[in-house]
């Protein structure tokens, strides 16, 4: 695929050979619902919106520079790609899955799996079972794509300058208690998925811009990080969860006033990264 290009599963904004060492994702923004997921809906399609990171690629697009992003298109109610393929839910899938399963992750009992059977204020989001082979089908043309690349860039990235660094940005509905909770969660697997001084440079460029920060909580990372991720051979992956009070307007639905602001915040962080792994070449930790 070609800079600029499109497919099915996701959007490649720049180049496909990264010149800088930072790749971004943005794995739920997407808002192409195919015409078989609204078929088979039990609740209006509305009701699917707070699975949504809503609208964060948007400060994704306004932050970046020189670095490679990508972007999903497909909506998450429909795939997704934050979770590995084993988490199938088989409460919404048709007998029989259940016995070809490693495991139920805590996500899949949540209703939260690769596709979720729930979304916020709303219950049990789907008509009928799906098919096997619909969620196969899916795997096949939206989830290993959008893996596929991503895993891609970052090889380059590495081959070329040493080192590469996934940012993996989320969006998170508003934390309690109003006023003093976190506005801004980095999530690094519990120290698993990046050198530890490059979370604290994210960390520490995060406050200067007056953001209230948490780290691992209530958000560590998820499957991008868990896939990606590779620290001792100098891939590193970071989870950034803005709130979407940041950005968006007050009914959390389109980008707002803060947008500017949260789009010089995401900046200030992608530099401070910049700033440490561009001279030193980030030893692996």
């Amino acid at each position: 695929m070609q800079p600029g290009e499109s497919s099915h599963s996701h959007d490649l904004i720049g180049p496909a050979d990264p010149e800088t060492p930072l790749v971004l994702s943005v794995p739920h923004a997407g808002r192409d619902y195919p015409p078989s997921l609204c078929a088979a809906l039990g609740v209006p399609l509305a009701a699917l919106r707070p699975l949504e990171d809503r609208h964060v690629d948007a400060v994704a697009l306004a932050a970046r520079v020189a670095e490679t992003l990508v972007i999903a298109r497909r909506a998450r109610a429909w795939i997704d790609l934050n979770r590995g393929e084993d988490e199938r839910d088989p409460s919404i899938e048709e007998a029989g899955i259940a016995q070809r399963l490693p495991h139920r992750s805590p996500r899949v009992r949540s209703g939260l799996g690769l596709v979720p059977r729930r979304a916020v204020g709303s219950g049990p989001i789907w008509r009928r079972r799906w098919l096997a082979t619909e969620i196969e089908a899916r795997i096949e043309q939206d989830h290993r794509p959008y893996h596929r690349t991503i895993a891609t860039l970052l090889a380059r990235a590495r081959q070329r300058f040493g080192v590469a660094v996934l940012i993996d940005l989320h969006s998170m509905p508003p934390l309690l208690p109003a006023g003093s909770a976190p506005q801004l969660v980095i999530g690094d697997r519990f120290g698993r998925s990046a050198a530890p001084r490059l979370v604290s440079r994210i960390e520490d460029a995060a406050r200067s811009t007056g953001l209230r920060v948490a780290l691992n909580a209530p958000y560590a990372g998820g499957h991008l990080l868990d896939r990606h991720a590779a620290p001792t051979s100098g891939i590193h992956a970071v989870q950034i969860e803005l709130d979407r009070m940041l950005y968006l307007d007050h009914r959390l639905d389109q980008p707002g006033p803060g947008l500017d602001r949260t789009t010089a915040a995401l900046r200030a962080m992608l530099d401070a990264v910049l700033d440490e792994v561009m001279p030193q070449r980030l030893a692996a930790e």
